[in-house]
């Protein structure tokens, strides 16, 4: 079975996910399969077809968190080495063809989230970057072409 390794953060939110599913959303489509269910005729109820179609959804995005917070491993900031890239790091580039620097946080795939400049260590850039030392240079192939980076710094987000 393959790690995920997650932050504290991200666990609690896949975990909290997982109670509101086990604890709300089950509840909500019960009550809604028995009011459909009172409506009569089964065979042609619109109502109870999409309930129990939700309530297939809702056991199966259940069944995934359990399994990815069976196999979580919490990475704490005091093992974190700062010498290379790796995840739960947060790396500042320079783009080198224009002179920008911006960062990103290297998180798993769980964990993702582009607005907050999270990128999952499976993504093109997160795999040009691991294992590289500050101040070097990377290159990355994206659809728009080739990003060349410098990094910069490499830190505790």
């Amino acid at each position: 079975m393959e790690r995920i390794y997650l932050t504290q953060e991200g666990y609690d939110n896949l975990y909290q996910e997982l109670e509101h599913l086990k604890n709300v959303s089950r509840r909500e489509i019960s009550k809604k399969i028995a009011e459909a269910r009172a409506l009569g005729d089964l065979s042609e109820n619109a109502e109870y077809h999409a309930a129990k179609e939700t309530q297939g959804q809702i056991e199966a995005k259940i069944s995934a968190l359990e399994d990815k917070l069976s196999r979580a491993e919490i990475i704490k900031e005091e093992d974190i080495s700062l010498d290379k890239v790796r995840i739960g790091v947060k790396v500042t580039l320079q783009d080198l063809n224009t002179q920008n620097q911006f960062f990103y946080v290297l998180t798993s795939d769980e964990e993702a989230n582009y607005e907050e400049n999270k990128i999952g260590i499976n993504s093109p850039i997160a795999q040009a970057l691991l294992g590289k030392e500050r101040n070097t240079t990377v290159s990355v192939k994206v659809p728009a072409g080739t990003l060349t980076y410098k990094i910069t710094n490499i830190s505790l987000p």
